[in-house]
């Protein structure tokens, strides 16, 4: 199967933060976050275990008590059950797998 991206949709997530599923499967979700300078994911946790990647930009990355500032190429886990945070540099996309998928999240299913 293949997804164009002209097949999905994008979403505003939260202020300066838009959110599109590019891919999901039975067990896994692929999400691209775009984000603006000076954007602020709160803290938060869920069950999903999440992996990731910086795409472009910078942002700083709380996974518990860990701060990290992350460039193009960096990844990321954050294990289920974590809180986590992040606080956007400059802007960013990042690409994020979630397992299983987020309902929250789904925008179709295959």
């Amino acid at each position: 199967m293949f997804i164009p991206c002209s097949g999905t949709k994008s979403h505003d997530a939260l202020p300066g933060v838009v959110r599109r599923q590019a891919a999901i499967a039975e067990g896994v979700q692929l999400i691209e976050f775009r984000m603006s300078r000076g954007a602020v994911i709160p803290w938060h946790d869920h069950v999903n275990e999440q992996v990731g990647m910086v795409v472009s930009g910078r942002i700083v990355l709380t996974i518990g008590e860990d701060a990290m500032t992350l460039g193009p190429g960096d990844g990321y886990v954050i294990p289920s059950g974590v809180e986590h945070t992040v606080e956007v540099l400059e802007d960013s996309v990042a690409l994020d797998v979630f397992s299983p998928p987020r309902d929250d999240y789904r925008d179709f299913v295959p």
